[in-house]
């Protein structure tokens, strides 16, 4: 049996972990020893008592690696062992790194300039909206998105990722083959193309309120950085904060309105020395030894005419009516833009994600304060990029 064997076959015995199996490896010498070693000699590794060891007794005798092998095979995936060139390093230095890692897709080496994007399930407009813009330009900016694949930030920050043509990483919460939320198979599918899926729960493992938190720790690990937006104080993305901040990543947080239970884990850890991060800026200057200053004012120009460019016809004929207004609401848009309600309300939200109006109360819209120190050119121009 070879250690690449033995930390697949590792990874399949329920009750020891990544923690008890090093422990394991170092007292016996390494991962097969540790497949082959009595009771007796599994019971004197300090952390391991006569009950863990006849686990492992109990349970190796069953255990095929090739098997797992083949299952993954037909999944489309493979599994990655820490003796594995293509084992990602960063996960090496953590505390607890995975045994096994089952992968859909590809690791690239470009994967270690990664940004965790985390937040609730049950996100607020506005927490999309943020969430969506922010891992757009993230990535566009270089960075890969990792995610946890679950409702809400985390199923906008991959999307985001995919539309601005960059790489992200689902880490899951059960095995490969217990795809949750079934509703993102077809996101998880893109991401596949695009990244890759990634569990460390043996196939069959279904997902449940112990395996979420537990995966928390491989988000972090894999990212330099983790970006909070939206979550309550005893949320799963606050422990995804909690874990990097042990594995010695940056945190950062989006702030939210203060009425908003959403809002309470960012603005915890901004009290707490969080980066307040509003636009990209904010999360460049976080990561200063991967982008100078010269670089950051470079991306900054980029993002500024890329956000020009991508006003679509409709969306620019919505800024022109509120050009020479402070502020206009609904019903004077309508008749202004010649466009149904429903057409309306899905322009602005666009809009608002592009950072290009802000909602007011009373169903009322105006231009962000920046926008209006743009050049508006004639219509068959408008608002083309300058570098």
């Amino acid at each position: 049996m070879t250690s690449r064997e033995a930390y697949i076959s590792l990874n399949r015995i329920e009750g020891i972990g990544p923690v008890r199996v090093r422990a394991l490896c170092e007292a016996l010498g390494s991962p097969e020893a540790v497949l082959a070693a009595p009771a007796s000699a599994l019971c004197a590794v300090r952390g391991v008592g006569p009950k863990v060891a006849e686990t492992i007794v109990a349970q190796r005798a069953g255990l095929d690696a090739g098997r797992e092998e083949k299952a993954a095979a037909k999944l489309g995936a493979r599994l990655v062992t820490p003796v594995d060139a293509e084992y990602p390093a960063v996960l090496k230095t953590i505390y607890d790194p995975p045994l096994c890692l089952t992968v859909r897709g590809t690791l690239e080496k470009k994967d270690e300039q990664a940004l965790a994007i985390v937040g609730t399930r049950r996100a607020s407009h506005y927490g999309s909206a943020q969430a969506e813009r922010l891992a757009y330009l993230a990535a566009k900016a270089g960075f890969t998105i990792v995610s946890g694949l679950a409702r809400g930030i985390d199923t906008v920050a991959h999307r985001a990722a995919l539309k601005a043509g960059g790489r992200t990483l689902a880490v899951l919460g059960g095995a490969l083959d217990k795809l949750y939320p079934p509703e993102n198979r077809e996101l998880a599918e893109d991401i596949a193309q695009n990244g890759a899926l990634i569990s460390e729960f043996p196939l069959g493992r279904e997902p449940d309120r112990t395996t979420f938190p537990y995966r928390n720790r491989i988000v972090s690990g894999l990212s330099k950085g983790v970006l909070v937006v939206e979550a309550g104080l005893a949320s799963g993305a606050m422990n995804t904060a909690e874990q990097a901040l042990e594995q010695g990543r940056s945190v950062m947080a989006v702030p939210g309105r203060v009425d908003m239970d959403g809002a309470r884990g960012p603005h915890r850890l901004i009290q707490n020395g969080a980066r307040l991060v509003e636009d990209l800026p904010d999360i460049l200057k976080e990561f200063e030894f991967l982008f100078p200053p010269g670089e950051q004012a470079r991306l900054a120009r980029q993002q500024d005419a890329r956000q020009r460019l991508s006003l679509a016809p409709p969306e620019e004929s919505v800024v022109r009516a509120l050009w020479t207004e402070p502020e206009l609401d609904f019903d004077v848009l309508i008749r202004k833009t010649g466009m149904s309600s429903a057409q309306l309300m899905t322009l602005s939200m666009q809009l608002e994600i592009k950072r290009v109006v802000r909602r007011l109360p009373g169903r009322r819209l105006a231009l962000m304060d920046e926008i209006r120190q743009w050049d508006l050119a004639p219509a068959e121009n408008a608002f083309e990029g300058k570098e």
